[in-house]
């Protein structure tokens, strides 16, 4: 039909030009042909979109239309030229937009709706083309003298609606890899564009003439868009064309950088020949080129980026793929690859199927659709590039199967994969198919060739490997059996024991040859266990059954727990049986134990752990929910804990945690939980008390029974706890109830531990408050901001003065005085006593030095400076007490250090080491509030010490009490019989005085005497003047710190 089309079209054409007269009728033939063969050709071939094809047609109809109504308005004897024309120029401009519809129609099936470097290539590459025209052609025409401006403009619009005609055809012949129907509508483009070119020319300068070479041009548009039509490739111009991906190669990127130099080559050129015709054009038309060229070069950095991120995924790919071991593992890896190549959040989907032969028959090639159905099992060497060569294939030309597997997507690209062979051949594998939005699989494409490449090889290189193991497995099966650790049984159905590795011997404790019955192994209670294993198991070799532990008694009485894997080999003809694989997990099973145990208790004390009691703490908060029941958390601190490990060192620390956690376990009983936290933190959760009084009741039960020393092998420790309480009553949930329980901890610490504190709203105030006061004192400590005041030691018997105790006050700022039992004991606590203590002992030492100026040596009083224990266990305190002396040349004779008797007894081999050697310089030591400590008579004898001191709780009430005055009468005699001198503190009546001196007790201290004097007034004291009267807000009776 072709080449009648070409021979009745040639015929109509010379008849044309050869007879002038009937050119109008021939015209009208011309145009008919045309339009007869775009009809038959798009009902011959039935494309997918054939409305292009229609609006095409109509195009050349309405073209063919107008050409004859102009020809009869320019022939004198037919017709009215003025109505004609209007006629034909109404023609022309419907003509012009079912070309642009149906061209778009062809090129979006081709380009794809969203071809974003083929629109800009498109733009740049008409937008340069229009400036050229309108450089050379159109602004002559414009500005030329001939004809009227409409027929100018008219020429100047026609011209750059053929030129986008012709770069739209341009375009479709390029996107549809030169197919002959897109060549053919590009001529047809560009004769029309030629046509009207040259007939715009001459009409302007008034010698048009129709007949013509020029209509060659509108010819050529009627002949090609005809054949166009009658093309077989024109059904490929309406098919969804598959999308491809255009890097930015060589020609392209010259091509682009000529169309962004256009504009400025075009002013220089108009510069040169001195005038500059198109200033605003140039500007215009080069901004526009330089951004869409921009945007192309941007497209192409972004791609090249895209590119290089591909290329990375693929190298990690191919280390991964080195190191896989089976196909399953080559799957995952090449899904893992696929993932990391497809940009994030885009969908996609992969099938890759092996041919193996252990799993898939060679007959599986045929899924992928009669295509591919003669793929050869092996490539000669020259092919074996094609064969790996990739394809872009619509999802639904593929088998239904895959088909349906990919549903939803459009597009698919087919990867066989073909691995090298021994002989320079290759061998087919498989293929790797990814479905994705088809504008990334053009991009993913190449990446996707090499992924399967490597694949292939790891297929292939996996498949040699199993080879090489099959064979040499065979050769060292007996001796890996022979040697394994584990037990291997064969058993037939009946359970008979047909084969026992050597191992049975090490783990069951019987000889191999003794295995008959597989249920005489095992107890009777898993004799059940045996058949339930070997049912699971039945089905073949791919059913393995489900492993069970099984526990066995060895004959030497010795239990053995197993790890047992059963599998059906009855169908292998080298086994005929089921296989047993016995393990012995005996040690894991025990570690498991062990390590589940310590997961919720703690390793030392063998007591909840931390983890443990928060659960328990948040179940029992939540049962109480439900009901009336009120659940108490103790939050508890051993006290002296610190001071134990440090002079006792670790073992004792630790001793002392595990003896109070299990005091803590007998006082509180079974239904209530005991954690240790950590250090030496403990905590007590009393899950079901009747009333919030019930749980202070076991606080104050086990702050009684810790305050009772503990024995810790041949050491006594004090073991005195501090107590935070916290009911659900206080809190309103687990998180809650937590932090209040250490809250009044906290409080408890601070108020002198040994003693227990319930959570009220107020304690946040007290925390404050004391938090504030620990600050302040820390300042104080910085810049020394205190003072020292001494109470003078006199004879009973002359009321002179023999010595002062130097007692530390603070006046806080906002306060005002600081009683010593609240700064004293937080000084102990934070640590902050060490500087504050070497202070007092230098203030002191340097009054003792005043003093003696003032009286004679021999009658110059001493004095007593109050240690603290952290002070003893300081590093290096002998030599700052040294330093002291040193510094204010006193002897140290005239200086004695005030110890308290728990001290003593708590860190007694450190502290007595210190105290000997600083009795070795000749200071004295005397022992503070002695009395209130615990079996301090037994110690009396071994001792460092000098002066024993009454506490005042023993003085003040002897006027009054016998059995207290013969208490006190005891411990003077004892001390003089030890050789001890004895100081009675908290004389304050003239009655205790006299009933001290009775007993013998020569020295005494206490506001009967004097009341502590500043450093100022020691000395007036001395001398006999009247000490000062008491400042106002002076307490009464201050006791001494350090006590």
């Amino acid at each position: 039909m072709l080449t009648w089309y070409g021979t009745s079209f040639g015929v109509l054409a010379v008849c044309y030009f050869a007879v002038p007269s009937a050119r109008t009728p021939l015209t009208g033939a011309i145009g008919a042909l045309s339009v007869a063969a775009v009809v038959a050709g798009t009902r011959r071939h039935r494309p997918d979109r054939a409305y292009a094809w229609w609006l095409l047609g109509a195009a050349v109809a309405v073209f063919a239309i107008g050409d004859t109504v102009y020809l009869l308005d320019v022939d004198p004897g037919l017709g009215s030229r003025g109505t004609a024309s209007v006629v034909s120029d109404v023609c022309y401009l419907v003509m012009l937009p079912l070309i642009g519809a149906g061209l778009l129609g062809l090129t979006r099936a081709t380009t794809g709706a969203r071809d974003r470097s083929g629109l800009l290539d498109f733009l740049i590459f008409t937008t340069a083309g229009g400036f050229l025209l309108w450089v050379l052609v159109i602004r002559p025409y414009l500005v030329g003298d001939g004809g009227s401006g409409f027929a100018q403009s008219a020429v100047a619009a026609y011209a750059l609606v053929d030129l986008l005609l012709l770069a739209t055809t341009v375009r479709l012949a390029v996107t549809s890899r030169g197919s002959g129907a897109a060549l053919l509508l590009a001529a047809g483009a560009a004769g029309v564009l030629v046509a009207d070119l040259l007939y715009g020319a001459a009409l302007l300068r008034g010698d048009w003439r129709p007949g013509g070479p020029v209509e060659l041009g509108w010819l050529v548009l009627y002949a090609a868009w005809g054949a166009a039509a009658l093309h077989p490739s024109m059904v490929v111009l309406t098919e969804t064309a598959v999308p491809q991906h255009r890097d930015v190669t060589r020609t392209r990127l010259v091509l682009l950088g000529l169309a962004a130099t256009l504009a400025p080559v075009v002013l220089l050129l108009q510069v040169l020949t001195g005038e500059v015709r198109d200033g605003a054009v140039i500007a215009v038309v080069g901004g526009i080129i330089f951004a869409l060229v921009l945007s192309r070069l941007a497209d192409a950095v972004d791609a090249h980026g895209q590119a290089v991120a591909r290329e990375r995924g693929l190298r990690l790919a191919g280390a991964e793929l080195v190191a896989a071991v089976d196909a399953a593992e080559v799957e995952r890896v090449v899904r893992r690859a696929v993932a990391r190549l497809v940009p994030r959040q885009a969908a996609h989907r992969i099938i890759l199927s092996v041919h193996q032969s252990d799993g898939v028959p060679a007959g599986t090639t045929s899924i992928w659709g009669p295509q591919l159905v003669d793929v050869p099992p092996l490539y000669p060497a020259p092919t074996v590039a094609a064969a790996r060569r990739s394809r872009l294939l619509r999802v639904g030309t593929l088998q239904p199967a895959l088909a349906e597997q990919l549903r939803g997507f459009d597009t698919v690209v087919l990867c066989p994969l073909v691995a090298d062979g021994w002989s320079g051949s290759a061998s087919w594998v498989g293929a790797l198919l990814v479905a994705a939005d088809s504008r990334l699989l053009p991009a993913l494409r190449d990446s996707l060739e090499v992924l399967a490449v490597q694949a292939a090889l790891a297929l292939a290189r996996i498949s040699l490997d199993r080879e090489v193991s099959r064979r040499d497995s065979e050769a060292y099966f007996r001796s890996l059996v022979q040697n394994a650790t584990d037990v291997i049984l064969i058993v037939d159905d009946d359970q008979r024991i047909r084969y026992a590795s050597p191992s049975v011997r090490t783990v069951l404790g019987v000889e191999p040859a003794d295995c008959h019955d597989l249920g005489a192994l095992l107890d009777s209670d898993d004799q059940l266990s045996v058949a339930a294993l070997l049912d699971s198991a039945r089905g073949g070799p791919d059913r393995r059954g489900e492993g069970v532990d099984w526990s066995v008694r060895r004959p030497d009485g010795q239990r053995v727990q197993l790890e047992v894997i059963c599998r059906d080999l009855r169908r292998d003809r080298a086994v005929r049986g089921f296989v047993l694989t016995m393990r012995d997990v005996t040690e894991r099973v025990r570690l498991e134990q062990e390590l589940t145990h310590r997961a919720v208790h703690d390793t030392l004390t063998g007591l909840a752990n931390r983890a443990s009691y928060q659960d328990q703490v948040y179940e029992a908060v939540e049962k109480a929910r439900d009901g009336d029941r009120t659940v108490g958390a103790l939050s508890i601190d051993l006290d002296e804990f610190t001071a134990v490990n440090d002079t006792h060192g670790h073992a004792i620390g630790d001793a002392m945690l595990i003896a109070a956690g299990q005091r803590l376990r007998e006082v509180v009983g079974p239904d209530n939980l005991v954690a240790r936290l950590g250090g030496d933190e403990f905590a007590v959760l009393v899950p079901e008390a009747d009333d919030p009084e019930q749980v202070e009741r076991v606080a104050d039960e086990l702050v009684r029974a810790l305050a009772v020393p503990l024995s810790v092998g041949d050491t006594v420790v004090n073991g005195s706890v501090s107590v935070g309480v916290a009911t659900t009553a206080d809190a309103r949930d687990a998180g809650e109830l937590l932090q209040r329980a250490d809250l009044a901890l906290y409080v408890a610490k601070g108020a002198g531990k040994g003693r227990w504190c319930r959570y009220q709203s107020e304690l946040h105030t007290a925390i404050v408050e004391r938090l504030e006061l620990r600050a302040a004192l820390a300042e104080a400590v910085q810049k020394l901001s205190f003072s020292v005041e001494y109470q003078p030691i006199v004879d009973m018997r002359t009321g002179g003065a023999v010595g002062f105790e130097a007692l530390a006050r603070w006046h806080h700022p906002a306060r005002g005085p600081v009683p010593p039992e609240q700064f004293i004991g937080l000084a102990e606590e934070t640590g902050l006593i060490e500087p504050l203590g070497t202070w007092v002992l230098r203030q002191a030492v340097e009054a003792a030095a005043r003093w003696r100026i003032d009286r004679a040596p021999a009658t110059a009083p001493y004095v007593s400076v109050n240690v603290s224990a952290r002070q003893l266990r300081t590093p290096g305190f002998v030599g700052i007490v040294r330093a002291a002396l040193t510094a204010a040349d006193v002897p140290p004779s005239r200086v004695m250090l005030e110890i308290t008797e728990s001290l003593l007894l708590r860190d007694h081999e450190p502290v007595w080491g210190e105290l000997a050697e600083l009795r070795s310089l000749g200071l004295r030591v005397a022992i503070d509030d002695f009395g209130t400590g615990f079996s301090s008579l037994s110690y009396l004898q071994q001792m460092p010490a000098d002066v024993l001191k009454i506490d005042r709780s023993f003085t003040e009430t002897i006027a009054s009490s016998r059995r207290q005055r013969l208490l006190v009468e005891g411990i003077i005699r004892l001390a003089g019989t030890l050789g001890l001198d004895v100081i009675a503190e908290g004389v304050e009546t003239e009655a205790v005085r006299t009933i001290l001196l009775d007993m013998g007790c020569a020295s005494g201290q206490g506001y009967l005497f004097s009341r502590p004097l500043r450093d100022r007034d020691t000395l007036r004291w001395l001398r006999g003047e009247s000490a000062p009267p008491l400042p106002s807000g002076t307490p009464p009776r201050p006791r001494p710190p350090g006590d």
